[in-house]
């Protein structure tokens, strides 16, 4: 699956430990340096979802990804909510639409200002994890 839950079998001890202090992302930057990413935007999702967007929920693609953007700080503990035999269902009916909308109010209201307290709140909330 494009989306990892709770319980996926295929993240090691060192896996949990770099997702949690989100080391994993650090790579991300190589393709801020690029110009392919920016530090703050609407992050990329898997292409199975992308394909189930709505038109409005297509917006969010006319915007540069982002290493953090305002739905990966309220949704920073994505994986505790993707449990069960069913968690693909709930996140495609459930998250997947609530992150949208955060990101989409996002897009709309772009600004310095607000990128600097997203990344700001994203600090806050790697480091009090």
């Amino acid at each position: 699956p494009g989306v990892t839950g709770a319980d996926d079998p295929r993240i090691t001890r060192m896996g949990h430990f770099l997702r949690r202090t989100k080391l994993d992302e650090l790579p991300q930057l190589i393709n801020v340096l690029r110009g392919e990413m920016s530090i703050v935007g609407p992050r990329p999702e898997d292409p199975r979802y992308v394909a189930r967007y709505t038109d409005e929920q297509r917006q969010v693609l006319n915007a540069r990804p982002g290493i953090t953007s305002p739905a990966s700080v309220a949704f920073r503990h994505e994986e505790s909510l993707l449990t069960g035999d069913d968690w693909e269902t709930h996140y495609i009916e459930q998250i997947l639409p609530a992150k949208l909308a955060v990101d989409l109010e996002y897009v709309h209201s772009i600004s310095i200002g607000r990128d600097m307290l997203i990344v700001l709140q994203t600090i806050w909330s790697v480091v009090r994890a």
